[in-house]
């Protein structure tokens, strides 16, 4: 098991290596050695390339792919069904919906630090998830069934609202539907510090339910019987992938199945031990995005596709895939 988690740590390197290196721009070796060793020696081109466009854009890729990755993992784990996604929680609909309504109404930035797209997008986020919690739950209970309808019901009126503004974006149409199908091309250090303490704190929170998990996975009465609180380690992995999701969402827009191919994917390499299978679907959810990035960028260059078309494009017969596996 070890050797899985080094041959991944190699790869997400390897990953990031050609993401510096290619695009509308190739860079060598060469470039990429001597910003390691002596980056005051890189051309001022380079710098600019390297330092100020692409390292941001490649570590937002691997702080989104490993949070909607955890997102999935852990919601998949609580469910207890592969085909679980984390939008299912309300969040996407809701920093869609927060996101528009910046673009739309054209608020400005509160803080210069904080843009006010990101900022109304991952309000809206934790507004739709809240939501989504208060007409699921019954008494003190949390049922999954009630869960996955109100996720339902809040991502449909929400999805409404935001066809409703649509309607008076006009110039700001396209825009919106660039944030709604994902991109990574508006990074920058300023989005990866915004998102950066969301992810540490849900990261945690969804390593530390590890265990609980495997043991919730032979089913909540089972569990309760071996001293497992089910409900409060169903609200604190909710929370957890609600946290990394909106943050995630908030900085990219919605990049679809991440959450849904790469914990799949992972759970086939390493097996269902919550323990093995978190840490690795991180680094796996990172790869993912930043390859499906690089050929983004690439593909149709000097244009670029938005990487979550791409995603979706592979995430879509993956899905399909899926639900005839378990037949």
């Amino acid at each position: 098991m070890r050797i899985k988690f080094i041959f991944a740590i190699f790869i997400l390197i390897v990953a990031i290596m050609v993401a510096l290196s290619l695009g509308s721009v190739n860079l060598p070796l060469d470039d990429l050695l001597l910003a390691v060793i002596s980056p005051e020696s890189l051309k001022m081109s380079s710098k600019i390339i390297l330092f100020d466009l692409r390292l941001p854009r490649i570590l937002l890729a691997v702080m989104v792919g490993a949070s909607l990755s955890l997102a999935g993992g852990g919601l998949q784990g609580i469910l207890r069904n592969p085909l679980a996604d984390p939008y299912i929680i309300g969040t996407s609909a809701g920093a869609s919906l927060g996101a528009t309504i910046a673009i739309v109404a054209h608020v400005p930035d509160i803080f210069p630090f904080l843009s006010s797209v990101y900022l109304m997008a991952f309000c809206g986020a934790v507004v739709a998830m809240l939501a989504v919690y208060k007409l699921a739950k019954i008494g003190n209970k949390l049922p999954i069934e009630n869960f996955l309808l109100s996720g339902v019901i809040v991502g449909s009126f929400v999805g409404s609202l935001v066809s409703f503004l649509l309607v008076f974006a006009r110039e700001d149409t396209h825009r919106v539907v660039l944030w709604m199908v994902g991109s990574l091309a508006m990074a920058n250090w300023q989005s990866l510090l915004m998102s950066l303490p969301h992810f540490i704190v849900g990261v945690i929170i969804l390593l530390s339910c590890a265990s609980d998990l495997n043991i919730l996975g032979m089913g909540e009465e089972k569990a309760q019987s071996l001293g497992v609180n089910v409900e409060r380690i169903k609200i604190w992995v909710i929370l957890a992938c609600a946290l990394v999701t909106a943050s995630s969402v908030a900085a990219t827009g919605m990049i679809g199945f991440v959450g849904l191919i790469v914990p799949h994917i992972t759970r086939l390499i390493v097996g269902p031990d919550h323990r093995l299978l978190l840490p690795m679907v991180a680094i796996n959810g990172a790869i993912f995005l930043i390859l499906s990035d690089t050929v983004a960028r690439v593909i149709l260059s000097p244009q670029e596709l938005p990487v979550g078309i791409l995603t979706a494009m592979l995430g879509a017969p993956f899905f399909f895939w899926i639900s005839k596996r378990k037949d």
